[in-house]
């Protein structure tokens, strides 16, 4: 028996998340099925980390144990020759069985895009959130800062999470602007559900003069998720890496990722 890893990319509009359900359509099913297909067994999937309803992922990392022997390339398009053009394999990796694409990993990274347009989008309707209104991008950072370290985000968990402790340590949140585009880039050791979502809907509160930055710290040590705005949609937000110990030998992103949107190249690159 080996392990594999895997990269995969998918748009997230049509499906109810990552978890396979019964009764919906979710992006871990049809990635079992198309690589059951490919290795002519049933196969169950371990994933770095789950998405809800209409979130989409660049970088999300999957492992699956089979005694079936496939090439990296062979794996890779295979799988791909099954899956709708919705969900794509980037790359196949054989790893060795230390490997858990979940509790292996040590920093996983999202980037929440809102697109400034006076009209609806027929493009980004699905894929970013859609607002007529320009942003105070320095307020946003200035209240993002106060965020970064390790603290106790309960203000920014959902209600529903099952995490066992709040404390995170977020390593980096920056906000950028590219032409109308308001980019929100996350990095973290693990993030609590929704945490994402919770933050991005309370820096937008404060780019559109409804909060201060300052009240962001008071929120924070607050610890009272009911005190917070509510959570900016689903529609925006992408999972776009997660990195895992050198050792493990995972192909890196590209050097020039940092400045691309996951859209690309939809959209201009730069401004």
């Amino acid at each position: 028996m080996r392990r594999a890893c895997l990269c995969v990319e998918y748009d997230g509009s049509r499906y109810h998340g990552w978890q396979f359900q019964h009764h919906s359509t979710s992006v871990q099913a049809v990635l079992q099925t198309s690589l059951g297909r490919v290795l002519d067994h049933p196969v169950e999937i371990v994933c770095a980390g789950r998405t809800d309803t209409g979130v989409h992922a660049t970088g999300q990392i999957v492992h699956f144990d089979t005694d079936v022997e496939r090439s990296d390339r062979g794996l890779t398009l295979g799988t791909n020759s099954y899956l709708p053009r919705d969900v794509s394999v980037r790359w196949s990796r054989w790893v060795d069985d230390g490997f858990h694409a979940r509790f292996a990993a040590v920093e996983r990274r999202y980037r929440y895009l809102i697109l400034t347009s006076a009209s609806r989008s027929a493009l980004y309707a699905d894929r970013a959130w859609v607002q007529p209104h320009e942003l105070d991008r320095r307020a946003m950072q200035a209240a993002a800062n106060a965020l970064l370290g390790e603290h106790d985000f309960s203000s920014f968990r959902a209600a529903g999470c099952q995490a066992k402790h709040p404390v995170r340590l977020l390593k980096q949140l920056r906000v950028m602007q590219r032409g109308a585009w308001t980019i929100i880039d996350v990095a973290a050791n693990a993030f609590l559900q929704h945490m994402v979502r919770n933050i991005t809907g309370m820096l937008w509160h404060v780019g559109s003069g409804r909060r201060s930055a300052e009240s962001v710290h008071e929120l924070l040590v607050a610890r009272d998720r009911t005190k917070a705005p509510v959570a900016a949609p689903a529609v925006g937000l992408y999972l776009t890496e997660v990195r895992y110990p050198g050792h493990f030998d995972l192909p890196q992103p590209d050097a020039e990722d940092d400045d691309l949107l996951p859209l690309e190249p939809l959209i201009p690159l730069r401004a």
